[in-house]
């Protein structure tokens, strides 16, 4: 399966140097490309992308203030002139930060970065051959793995590229991003109720319009969130 790119840049050269580094990439597809946050909010809506290549400096709306509305972020790489904002690219859990003009040595080294994250990260569900052919996960901790049963979570918490997943027995923490877990779970009545956790939709004991409870645990729902949770849980937030 191809890795699916775009391209926000509102300068032609710049866009044109990354397309014929990404030339050397078989296994990656330009899915588009974008000048402003505008055009490439509509991509990301229509479009999974895995991989942006991002521009800070752009027309109306900042590279930055672009990251900070995504409620679902890709994996992003920085492409930019100005030096200065390295280390604010790091917070938004950026793969790499290139600066231009990018030889392709460095561009090499960023997208080599990239493929070992989604190695670390990549997830799957699995189903026991037997007849019970129950769901489960294999999550390592401590270099230690851990065979978790879909049916004994409770819910995940996110701790930024670290998830804990809560089960009623026990807890563990491994690296891995909660939108990833999220996207194998959504078709196993898990659901996302706020940006740090996500919850096992038959394990919820009760509810109103700002918290979930499950066991002994009250679990905010995130404002942006409420609406689609309500949904899922088939209430009326109005009457609550």
């Amino acid at each position: 399966m191809k890795t699916k790119c775009i391209i926000v840049d509102d300068e032609p050269l710049a866009i044109k140097v990354i397309k014929n580094h990404l030339q050397s990439f078989d296994d990656v597809e330009i899915v588009g490309e974008c000048s402003n946050a505008i055009e490439t909010d509509k991509l990301l809506r229509d479009n999974k992308i895995d991989l942006i290549f991002l521009d800070i400096e752009m027309p109306k709306i900042s590279g930055f203030e672009f990251l900070k509305s995504l409620k679902k972020q890709p994996k992003v790489i920085i492409v930019t002139a100005y030096r200065n904002y390295a280390l604010k690219g790091y917070e938004y859990d950026i793969v790499d930060y290139l600066l231009k003009p990018v030889s392709f040595d460095r561009f090499y080294k960023a997208m080599n970065k990239f493929y070992k994250q989604q190695k670390d990260t990549d997830i799957q569900v699995f189903e026991e051959s037997q007849k019970t052919g129950k769901p489960f996960i294999y999550f390592n901790e401590d270099k230690t793995i851990h065979k978790i049963y879909l049916d004994d979570i409770l819910y995940l918490e996110s701790f930024r590229e670290y998830i804990k997943v809560h089960t009623k027995d026990n807890s563990v923490m491994t690296k891995l991003a909660i939108s990833k877990i999220d996207e194998k779970l959504k078709d196993h009545e898990f659901i996302r109720i706020h940006k740090s956790f996500v919850v096992s939709v038959n394990k919820i004991k009760s509810f109103n319009s700002r918290v979930i409870f499950i066991a002994e645990n009250e679990l905010p729902i995130g404002r942006t969130y409420k609406d689609a949770v309500m949904k899922i849980l088939k209430y009326d937030p109005d009457l609550l």
